[in-house]
């Protein structure tokens, strides 16, 4: 719960009385690995913040191919912002990678922290933005690198999930064959 809190100080003040509201408002809930915690055609409910472990947002492309986009681990929070606010069903996948654990904000406890915590949406829109902006950074910068660089790339920004990760979603994430991941790592190790 502290890294939760401390997160969420990061990006505005709550006083103690606010900090114990949101204590009593937050559900802790696990994930196996390999389940999903949301599939595309459902709407979302809830918005989480990850405690322990990974997970992949994936789709499925017009090929049948499954893409994986990118991964959320630890200390981030979780969320098809689009479909939750607009409540539409997402069109996305998203599959725990190892176990996980997380605290779940339901839609009806944001909107009481909403109504009850005056800096909350500002929080919110902070942690929002932060996020989008991570996103477009995970992404962007691979299209324009081969795939050896795509790989260094990964490595060097995302050293903590490289060897916790399968190397089909790594592949599939990198947009190359499992087979030429590996002929890559063999080349580089």
């Amino acid at each position: 719960m502290e890294t939760l809190i401390n997160y969420l100080l990061q990006f505005g003040h709550l006083n103690q009385q606010q900090i114990e509201l949101i204590r009593s408002k937050v559900v802790f809930k696990e994930i196996k690995k390999e389940e999903y915690y949301q599939e595309a055609g459902k709407i979302p409910r809830e918005v989480i913040f990850m405690i322990t472990g990974i997970m992949r947002v994936c789709y499925y492309n017009n090929k049948g191919e499954e893409i994986t986009k990118y991964f959320i681990d630890e200390n981030n929070f979780l969320a098809d912002i689009n479909s939750y606010n607009q409540e539409i069903p997402s069109t996305e996948y998203i599959q725990a990678v190892t176990d996980c654990g997380y605290f779940s904000f339901s839609k009806q406890v944001m909107k009481e922290l909403s109504m009850t915590i005056i800096e909350w949406d500002n929080i919110v829109a902070k942690i929002t933005t932060k996020a989008l902006a991570d996103k477009v950074n995970k992404i962007s910068p691979m299209m324009a690198e081969d795939a050896t660089e795509r790989y260094l790339s990964f490595l060097e920004k995302f050293s903590n999930l490289a060897n916790r990760i399968p190397l089909s979603y790594l592949a599939s994430y990198l947009g190359i064959t499992q087979s030429s991941l590996s002929r890559i790592r063999k080349n580089i190790h």
